[in-house]
C-alpha cells in the first residue's frame, strides 16, 4: 500500500515580475525618514531632491516655515541630505507639493 505524501503549495516567486521588462522608477523619488536620537528626540532626513535644486537655499525655508533647525549633510552612499529637527515629515511633503519641487507620487514617507 502506498500513501501519497501531499506536497506543499506551489512555490511563489516574488521576483517573478522583475524580469517582465517593466522598469521600476526609483530616480527622482524624495524619501522622507525619521531617525530616532536619544529620548524623545528625533532628525527628519530629507534625501533624493534633484541635483539642480539649491539644498542651502531649501533648508533655510524649512528652517524658517517649520521653526526648527536643520542642515546640508554630505553622506558617501546618499549624496546630499537635509536634516531637519523634529518629526517634520508631514510638513515638508505639504511644502514640497504646495512648491512644485516634488509631486506627490515621487514622495515616499517611511516610518509612518
Amino acid at each position: 500500500m502506498s500513501a501519497e505524501v501531499p506536497t506543499a503549495a506551489p512555490s511563489f516567486d516574488p521576483f517573478a515580475d522583475a524580469d517582465s521588462g517593466e522598469e521600476v522608477v526609483t530616480k527622482g523619488i524624495v524619501h522622507l525618514r525619521l531617525q530616532q536620537r536619544n529620548g524623545r528626540k528625533s532628525l527628519t532626513t530629507i534625501q533624493g531632491l534633484d541635483k539642480k535644486l539649491d539644498l542651502e537655499r531649501l533648508t533655510k525655508a524649512f528652517k524658517k516655515e517649520f521653526c526648527c533647525n536643520g542642515n546640508v549633510v554630505e553622506d558617501k552612499e546618499l549624496g546630499r541630505v537635509i536634516q531637519l529637527q523634529g518629526d517634520q515629515r508631514e510638513n515638508v511633503k505639504k511644502f514640497l507639493i504646495q512648491e512644485e519641487i516634488a509631486s506627490k507620487k515621487m514622495i515616499k514617507v517611511h516610518g509612518i
